[in-house]
């Protein structure tokens, strides 16, 4: 028992292939990876620098390396999975026929 009213007004949902909708992502995230090493490379400016508890010089150091190792770790990973989502791309292409002669 359903009406069938107008139809609806306005933007049709949008939808998009699961793949480009991934690919999208991880563009997005290898957009946003140097802005959080950005972020991260600054919290050491806000560690205690007197007193009994501030931090030696050698932990952030170690903390500055840490940093840098994940954020080229990161880039590795981004960088396979674009790599891999683009031969997967072409060779959808490829197999359809849709490819350059």
């Amino acid at each position: 028992m359903t009406e069938a009213g107008p139809p609806r007004r306005g933007k049709p949902p949008v939808f998009l292939e699961r793949q480009s909708y991934r690919r999208r992502r991880v563009i997005d995230a290898a957009r946003v990876l140097p802005f959080i090493g950005m972020l991260l490379w600054v919290i050491p400016l806000l560690w205690r620098e007197d007193g009994a508890v501030a931090v030696r010089s050698s932990s952030a150091i170690l903390y500055l390396f840490g940093v840098w190792i994940l954020l080229v770790a990161g880039a590795a990973v981004l960088s396979a999975k674009l790599a891999a989502q683009a031969r997967d791309g072409t060779a959808e292409v490829e197999a359809r026929g849709e490819g350059a002669p």
